[in-house]
């Protein structure tokens, strides 16, 4: 049971990272809350499926930008202009909010397009990822870290 369960986080957390509209923090604050699995696995499991969920974006920006006009391109031309707008303005720090909601995506794939090297890509987006789960485990159950 624990293995499926691990297994369905870890799937809804990779699709959530991807242009699918799907959110993990509401299942990362119900296993949380029935309190039968250890946090720390929660947030390791959650955390290692949405960063390759962004590491995803990363590849899909990197290797389909000449295709970003198609109508099946995974992020809309206004979402990829703002998020290239601010990439360009604020840098590589900006991979720091890929876990916002709505821009975090869009700043993924903009990272690919722009050849942001994977291995600080992954640096960055594995800070903002870790560190959102670990404020929603710090709330859901009152820890002070």
């Amino acid at each position: 049971m624990e293995i499926a369960t691990y297994a369905s986080l870890f799937l809804i957390a990779f699709a959530a990272a991807t242009i699918l509209p799907l959110q993990s923090e509401v299942v990362v604050v119900g296993l949380l809350m029935a309190g039968k699995l250890p946090w720390e696995t929660i947030v390791f499991v959650a955390s290692l499926g949405n960063i390759l969920g962004s590491i995803v974006n990363w590849v899909l920006g990197h290797s389909l930008v000449g295709f970003q006009n198609k109508r099946w391109f995974p992020v809309s031309r206004d979402s990829l202009v703002r998020a290239e707008d601010w990439y360009r303005r604020y840098g590589r720090a900006t991979l720091l909010l890929s876990c916002v909601p709505v821009i975090g995506d869009p700043l993924t794939v903009v990272a690919g397009v722009l050849r942001e090297p994977l291995w600080s890509f992954t640096i960055l987006v594995g800070i903002a990822k870790v560190g959102r789960y670990l404020a929603i485990t710090a709330i859901t159950l009152g820890l002070g870290f």
